[in-house]
């Protein structure tokens, strides 16, 4: 074993020797940075075994960036290490009154515990066990506890001027279907046929939708315009555009309806479709001292939550998770949150003196971490217990997620789980790679430029140069 000095010599050693190792970019990299018109100052890239040797690469590593949903990573293996692999969230149904003959007297209280992916057939499955206990009638109210969380609701149009697009719903203590409406559309004949997937208990629909000739294009929703209208009558969606009818059919998600109007109007649904009645309103309120726990949904384990999170880079679910992480001893605050990751980062020895972090997920102007730092925090997961779920949730290159179409059909298939992240301006992505020999490196890719989004072909040339390496070693191996 080395001496304590002999250790810190030679760890020092490796830092001071790592920039002359690892100065260049490949020029296959350079080349397709050049050809995007993106300077190579406004890129970070790491790309370190994970046994912690030298880098191979380290290109303005400490420089503080923008990661888009790369920070993810951040966010998921925090939870994993401070909430465990096994940790569940509990939606549950209580009551201030005894129900007799079918008929609950009181109120009827559902309580949410910041579950990111409480959908509509769970909703379902918690209704149907207070059926299934005689309850058939509600005198009282529904009251909705959200009290897990003590967060403002954001504005969801604030970020990108896209108020009605899933990801940029609110978190909430009581996230229910990620308070989006499914529809299915079909043009064809000149019409425009328009299904509501998702129940929604008073939301009636205006199609005004036409069909029009030639090619589906990519951007078909921006043919559309949707508008939400309130009227004494109650709300309804007024959908205006066109859809070419080569698309077939086609699914859009929603998200038109405020927190409690989409709770109430699904809740309402569900609640009839099963035979039950509802005297009064559903409002939200507190859990009151002396409630009767009726009934009770438990959600999958966090390693199967974090798969959808990084697989699909789901924004609603990172930032319910990230202030899942602020309510260990009191209700959840973005400022408990970051404070508890800092700690975390203290703890595990994990240096990023740079990090800004606001909501978990990414979607941010002013979020800000480093490649290095990045590099450390793959570094030490790679060490982790929990490292398997961690890797398991990451998008493989080729085959799944985000990176499903991504070097499709290359050697690199199949051989790379990494995390990537669009904004306007940034590109990113970071994760383990293997090269020819099977060893294994961490891999950190970040620009943050105008151009950014011409940046995808130096992060495939980055990729492909990983799988490269190790050639000559695997082939006298293998000689």
């Amino acid at each position: 074993m080395l001496s304590p000095l002999r250790l810190a010599l030679s760890l020092l050693l490796t830092v001071l020797a790592t920039p002359c190792l690892a100065s260049d970019l490949p020029e296959a990299v350079r080349e397709a940075l050049r050809t995007a018109r993106i300077a190579e100052s406004a890129v970070a890239i790491i790309v370190q075994p994970v046994d912690a040797s030298p880098a191979l690469i380290a290109h303005n590593a400490e420089h503080a960036m923008n990661p888009a949903s790369v920070m993810k990573l951040l966010t998921t293996y925090a939870a994993l290490d401070l909430l465990g692999p096994a940790w569940t969230w509990q939606t549950t149904a209580w009551s201030d009154a005894l129900a007799v003959d079918g008929r609950l007297g009181g109120n009827l209280y559902l309580k949410g515990s910041g579950d990111p992916r409480f959908a509509i057939e769970h909703l379902n499955a918690l209704l149907r066990q207070l059926r299934v206990r005689g309850i058939r009638h509600i005198a009282g109210d529904i009251i909705i506890d959200r009290s897990a969380f003590a967060v403002p609701e954001i504005d969801p149009g604030a970020f990108d001027d896209q108020p009605m697009r899933p990801y940029n719903v609110s978190p909430n203590a009581f996230l229910l279907n990620f308070h989006s409406l499914q529809f299915s559309l079909q043009a064809n004949a000149g019409t425009v046929q328009l299904w509501q997937e998702t129940p929604s208990e008073g939301l009636r629909l205006d199609n005004r939708l036409r069909a029009t000739a030639g090619p589906c294009t990519s951007d078909w929703k921006d043919q559309l315009n949707i508008r939400l209208i309130n009227e004494t009558a109650g709300p309804h969606l007024l959908f205006e555009g066109s859809l070419a009818s080569s698309c077939g059919e086609k699914t859009l998600a929603l998200a038109p309806l405020t927190a409690s109007a989409y709770v109430d109007g699904l809740i309402r649904a569900q609640w009839r479709e099963l035979g039950g009645t509802l005297d009064g309103r559903i409002d939200d309120g507190s859990l009151p001292p002396g409630a009767r726990q009726l009934a009770r949904h438990e959600s999958p384990p966090l390693a199967d939550a974090i798969r959808d999170i990084n697989k699909f880079s789901n924004n609603v679910m990172a930032r319910q998770l990230f202030l899942c992480l602020g309510n260990d001893s009191a209700p959840a605050t973005t400022e408990r949150a970051r404070q508890r990751i800092a700690d975390w980062l203290s703890r595990r020895g994990i240096a990023a003196p740079e990090l800004v972090i606001d909501n978990g997920a990414g979607l941010s102007r002013t979020a800000r971490i480093s490649a290095g730092s990045l590099n450390r925090l793959l570094l030490d997961a790679w060490r982790h217990p929990a490292m398997p779920e961690l890797i398991a949730s990451l998008p493989i290159v080729g085959i799944d997620g985000t990176m499903k179409k991504r070097l499709k059909g290359s050697p690199l298939a199949g051989r790379a789980h990494i995390k990537s992240g669009t904004l306007e301006g940034v590109k990113s992505a970071a994760g383990y790679g293997q090269d020819a020999a099977g060893r294994r490196y961490t891999v950190i890719f970040l620009i943050n430029d105008p151009r950014a989004a011409a940046g995808s072909p130096a992060l495939d040339a980055l990729l492909r140069w990983l799988g490269e390496q190790g050639h000559s070693r695997s082939t006298a191996r293998n000689g």
